[in-house]
């Protein structure tokens, strides 16, 4: 090599495309509007869920944002609140648009996992807190079973403390309320701050009147979230069998 010559390495644009993708994500606040959390919430349970049907189209992601089950609060969107939160979600680098040689119609995908890189549990429950906001560590091991099977609680809080621990953190602990046993968790993703769900009512009623709260209903909601999950199944099964029948239309 000749004196005073840099030996000099080009790399592929699409390459150096990718650091500077990685560099705009390292680190970064992200702030979704719940619309967009709701986008992007379904985006990974399909993924995870009905892996033969994702990438989803825009008429198939509108479907999973509007169905009732495994959905807090349920919502009516129109497919243009729905392109408008996938055009914010591409700005911040966690949608992309993919297209294929056998289909005319553009596809959606998530990029959470390139920017986060997580393991299977920590997606899981992040997925169920965009989905249905604020959950117990109890609620969030019945809902996300049907993505991850955890094997008792502790699994859940050694998942939620990895996503506490976060650089910035992406879920935080709400301040327990009155005449209830757990704190609910709630993820940070939001463009504004998580709010404490209400207490029942009855829990207010039973404190009011310096009475013993009722018992524990944890087995009422763990039946409840089982009949959600059965009913998230059947619609999962009909907006297939939709989509097959379309086909031949």
């Amino acid at each position: 090599m000749r004196t005073g010559f840099e030996r000099r390495i080009l790399f592929p644009l699409s390459f150096t495309r990718e650091i500077r993708w990685f560099d705009k994500t390292k680190n970064m606040q992200l702030t979704l509007t719940p619309i967009e959390a709701r986008v992007l919430g379904a985006l990974i349970e399909k993924e995870i869920t009905t892996p033969e049907y994702y990438p989803l189209s825009l008429n198939a992601l509108t479907n999973a944002c509007n169905q009732k089950s495994n959905r807090h609060p349920a919502m009516q969107l129109e497919e243009s609140e729905i392109r408008k939160a996938l055009n914010h979600l591409e700005y911040q680098s966690l949608v992309r648009s993919v297209s294929s040689t056998d289909s005319r119609v553009t596809k959606f995908e998530h990029r959470l996992q390139d920017v986060f890189n997580f393991y299977r549990p920590e997606i899981a429950i992040l997925c169920e807190l965009l989905l249905r906001g604020p959950q117990t560590p109890g609620e969030l091991r019945t809902h996300a079973s049907r993505m991850h099977a955890f094997e008792d609680l502790e699994s859940v809080h050694s998942a939620l403390s990895r996503l506490e621990k976060r650089d910035p953190p992406l879920v935080t602990v709400l301040p327990r309320q009155p005449g209830t046993k757990e704190a609910r968790c709630a993820h940070l993703l939001g463009d504004t701050p998580p709010v404490v769900p209400s207490a029942p009512a009855h829990a207010i009623t039973a404190r009011d009147n310096n009475a013993v709260p009722p018992p524990s209903n944890e087995r009422v909601e763990a039946l409840a979230a089982e009949v959600a999950d059965l009913r998230s199944q059947i619609a999962d099964l009909q907006t297939q069998f939709a989509a097959f029948r379309k086909q031949f239309e």
